[in-house]
This record gives C-alpha cells, structure tokens and sequence, in this order.
C-alpha cells in the first residue's frame, strides 16, 4: 500500500471509530467553574537567553560562524586573556551557539527553585550530543527584561532523530522569586473561559452562579464583560487575604446543561483525524476510497454460524 493511500486509510479508520464512539450514550457530568475557565495573570510565563554549548565532539558551529566565536572570545577574554579575538578561533569546531527557553508554570517559582532548559542551535552545528551549556543568564521574553535566571549544565537529546535541540534538566536556578498577580489594584479578578465554552449564554450562567452563590442578597459581584471574560469584584473584607474567596469561586459546581456549546465534527485532512466534540449520530453511510469499500450497516448484523462476524486488514 502506497503511503497516500495508508494515510487515507488512516483517516476512514478514525472515521469508523468516530462512528461507533459518537452512536454510545453520552452520560452528563457535573463539572466546576475552574474546569472552564482561567484566572487572567495566573498564566505560565518564559524565560530566554542565548548562551555556547561547549565541548562537543566536532559537531559544533566551525570557526567561520561569527556569531558563535565573537562569544567565545568574549568569554575567554573575561576569565583567561582579553587579548583574544573571534579570528583566533577559527579551527574551534566544539562550541555551539543555542537559543534557550524555560517555562513557569501558573504556581509561579521562588528564588532558588530549579525549572527545565530546552536548548536549540542557532547556527550550522550537526549536534548537541555530549554538550554543556556554559554558565548563561535568562530573562523574561520583552527587551530589557531583568535577569531571573542563571542556566547552566550538560544538554541531553530529547529525540535522537533530532540531535540540534536538547533539554537540561533543572539547567535554570531561579534568582528571583516569579509569582502571578490575579488580583488588580481595585480588587478585581478576571475569569477567563476556556475557547471552547466561551459564548454570551456561558458568560451569563457562570457570572449568574457566581452571584447567586456568593452574593445571594447583595448587588452582583460578577459581571460580563464579553462572551470569554467575567470580571468579579472581591469583597474589601477578603482582599487582604482573597484565596478562600477565590476557592470557593472555582469550586462551584456548574449545571453541566448551562454550559454545552453543541456537538462539532472536525476533519483534518492533512493529520487524518477526525474530533467530536458533543454527542452526534450518524446515519448509515458507504465511505469510499480507490478500490477500498466500507460499508456501515445500522443496526448492526447479528453474528451466526452462517454468517459470523468477520475483520480483515
């Protein structure tokens, strides 16, 4: 079978599974405000840097990739002669130039807390393998940004097939502490609902929960600013110490009727995948491809000695 035609097949193969899973009964289940939304400002956040991956086997940039030797003679003149320069360095086949990157996580770090480094070549380095990354500061992605990070340590492939991009595990040390701020500075949070549930009559469900649970007798707290964001003012008396209220906020239970957005069928051709998102039905169909034919039959044949249940591939 051609590889045009396996992944054809592919497709009409998730198409049959999609067939049986979308005709069994959907059971509803309660889900939380927190399943559907998040808090603005309590997103994950990055740290980059550039930085030299040092002593590789002859798998490096090559002294001619300027880029990477002007560096490297920064560095040696630093710690060892400032006299050296990049054209002095011209047979150094073991240094990489690398892009860094770290994520934070929405929990936030403290100083001192190590995070994950994933290191990518820059210039025309074959490999990382057996490389270290040189002692390198990170900072936060806009120009300017301060230093929060040192990164440091020995590159590890995450896939052999692809030996220009590694990670360090725990390569960052944290210098400074990154927490998320969610509340403003008048006492608001903003929740933000998830693309997939995001529509005026969710926004006016939850924000309607939120103010019949929290404020049952007093004006609204809650409020719709737009079908994906409902802003929600924090009482004076929890601000000082608002993760109770905020809690009890995302631990509502939601009426799982007031937040279905309806059933959708996405096609992918090009991955031959095929998502439902809701309960859907599907009629008797006849999918067909070149010489290949399936035929769905519903309701489906019995199996008996004269005509057992067969599969064949």
């Amino acid at each position: 079978m051609t590889r045009n035609r396996s992944h054809n097949f592919a497709a009409i193969t998730a198409l049959i599974a999609v067939m049986v899973v979308a005709l069994l009964p959907v059971v509803a289940s309660a889900a939380q405000i927190q399943d559907l939304v998040r808090i603005k400002g309590a997103e994950g956040n990055r740290l980059v840097g550039m930085g030299l991956v040092v002593g590789l086997r002859g798998t490096g940039d090559g002294g001619k990739f300027m880029p990477a030797m002007r560096p490297l003679a920064e560095v040696i003149g630093g710690l060892i002669d400032p006299s050296v320069v990049a054209a002095e360095l011209k047979d150094a086949r073991n240094v990489a130039l690398v892009a860094l990157s770290a994520v934070i996580d929405e929990t936030g770090v403290r100083e001192g807390d190590t995070v994950d480094v994933h290191v990518m070549t820059v210039g025309s380095a074959k490999s990382l393998e057996g490389g270290r990354l040189f002692i390198v500061p990170m900072t936060g992605p806009l120009p300017r940004s301060p230093v929060m990070a040192y990164a440091e340590g020995a590159v590890t492939l995450e896939a052999p097939a692809t030996p220009t991009v590694g990670v360090i595990k725990r390569g960052a040390q944290l210098t400074k502490d990154i927490r998320s701020a969610c509340m403003d500075e008048q006492g608001r949070i903003t929740l933000v609902i998830n693309a997939s549930h995001a529509s005026w009559p969710v926004a006016s469900n939850i924000a309607g929960l939120i103010n019949g649970v929290l404020a049952p007798d007093g004006p609204s707290i809650a409020k719709v600013a737009d079908q994906k964001n409902i802003v929600v003012q924090v009482p004076a008396f929890e601000r000082s110490d608002p993760a109770a209220f905020i809690s009890q906020i995302l631990q509502t239970y939601v009426d799982p009727a007031q937040v279905a957005s309806g059933a959708r069928v996405v096609i992918n051709e090009r991955t031959g995948t095929i998502v439902v998102t809701g309960d859907v039905q599907i009629s008797p169909v006849v999918v067909m491809h070149k010489d290949l034919t399936i035929t769905t039959i519903t309701p489906a044949i019995v199996p008996s000695a004269q005509n057992p249940q067969s599969e064949q591939q």
